[in-house]
């Protein structure tokens, strides 16, 4: 069967970085957060940090914690037939449980670390790319960064999947050398 290797980590941190280089080396690229993005456009919503904020807890409190692995494990057992898949946005601890149970030895958690400091940092400067539609890559404030994160560690279980990943690369330098790192462990 064919490797799933799930990004986890907090915002900032270099997670897009990694899901490009597997992405660009042919990995099928599923984005948990698309469904919160696709949910706000189908509601005719803008779409804000503190829109994506309520409708991500919003879909958990319908679907559960386990919300976005399970509106998306159709697609990954589709896919996992024929390709290599990469996962962006792997947050809440059912998530990670539901995935584990089903996909147990193929599935690879891989968390990317930043500090507070750096992530803000790296927030701030990030700009819009136009071709964007995913809004991936948009700048956040250092409060509202902040208060992201906890709201993803409060809220959504997000320390769990990190607590528990397979693989630890710590992402205070450049982005080359997270590629680097992301190559050698997609092997």
């Amino acid at each position: 069967m064919n490797k799933i290797i799930a990004i986890v980590g907090m915002c900032g941190s270099g997670k897009s970085i990694a899901c490009d280089v597997l992405k660009d080396s042919g990995w099928y690229y599923i984005r948990f957060g698309q469904i919160t993005i696709d949910t706000l456009k189908k509601q005719g919503m803008e779409i804000t940090p503190e829109n994506e904020k309520e409708m991500r807890e919003g879909l958990r409190e319908k679907h559960g914690m386990g919300a976005f692995a399970l509106l998306s494990i159709d697609k990954i057992e589709e896919k996992i037939k024929t390709t290599n898949i990469v996962i962006d946005g792997l947050y809440s601890w059912s998530e990670y449980k539901i995935l584990k149970e089903r996909f147990n030895n193929n599935l690879t958690i891989v968390c990317i670390h930043a500090s507070p400091g750096t992530r803000y940092s790296r927030l701030e400067k990030r700009e819009i790319k136009d071709d964007d539609r995913e809004k991936r890559m948009r700048p956040l404030t250092k409060e509202q960064a902040k208060a992201r994160d906890y709201a993803e560690i409060e809220n959504i279980e997000k320390g769990g999947p990190i607590a528990m990943s397979d693989i630890m690369i710590v992402n205070e330098s450049s982005g080359e050398e997270l590629k680097k790192q992301i190559k050698e462990i997609s092997r």
